[in-house]
């Protein structure tokens, strides 16, 4: 079962490039939502690295198209990605160290992030955005 679902009423941008990211990392978010139920460390580290990787490449994605359009609310955007980053890697060290596990309320916590972001933040920039 999913943990999140992309839908254009709830998470579209008008910007198809992003959008298209937003589901991608839906789906990555997803496996590691199964790999967490599925109990195997490995499986997770895996996945987890994998969202982290994909987290960073998309992110990197919107900021350089946010400063093509000179995007007047960039540095707040730039704020909020790199909290989640920071908290991220974080984890992922700790995770790798063994100092911590992976759970569903990791998951869901990412899950909420997206949820409250992409409506009430990136959403914003789909105006700016569109015509790239």
């Amino acid at each position: 079962m999913s943990l999140i679902k992309w839908t254009p009423e709830e998470f579209g941008t008008s910007v198809s490039q992003h959008d298209e990211e937003h589901k991608h990392l839906f789906g990555l978010l997803n496996g590691l939502h199964a790999s967490v139920g599925a109990g195997e460390r490995g499986s997770i580290g895996r996945a987890l690295d994998g969202l982290i990787a994909y987290v960073a490449e998309h992110f990197a994605a919107e900021e350089a198209n946010m400063r093509k359009v000179n995007y007047p609310a960039l540095e707040q955007h730039l704020f909020e990605h790199e909290k989640l980053v920071k908290t991220c890697v974080n984890l992922q060290q700790q995770f790798h160290a063994g100092a911590t596990e992976i759970t569903e309320e990791t998951t869901a916590f990412l899950r909420d992030w997206l949820k409250q972001h992409i409506p009430n933040v990136d959403r914003k920039y789909g105006p700016a955005l569109s015509a790239i």
